[in-house]
């Protein structure tokens, strides 16, 4: 069996009105992972994701880059909640 990722990421920079979200979903269920992702109204943009260790770390290697219109400052790992439901799917949410 292979081993099993969970990471929460906030990501700054220009991130938002670019197809970030939109194109972080796209890249995560190509990879199988699951979990959500959503703006921020501070600007950045949060995804939880988990899967296969390899597919979370290539995503967390796209999201240092993302779309095309992107322009990536960081990318933060931030603690992941111990009761965090994770999704058997990927979303998009709301902004919170």
């Amino acid at each position: 069996m292979s081993e099993q990722s969970i990471k929460r990421l906030r990501i700054t920079g220009i991130v938002q009105g670019v197809g970030f979200r939109w194109s972080l979903s796209s890249q995560a269920r190509r990879l199988g992972l699951t979990g959500w992702v959503r703006n921020r109204r501070d600007g950045s943009v949060e995804a939880l994701v988990a899967g296969r260790a390899a597919d979370v770390a290539e995503l967390l290697r796209w999201a240092h880059r993302g779309p095309p219109a992107a322009s990536v400052d960081g990318v933060e790992e931030l603690p992941v909640d111990a009761g965090e439901a994770i999704p058997n799917d990927f979303s998009e949410r709301p902004t919170s």
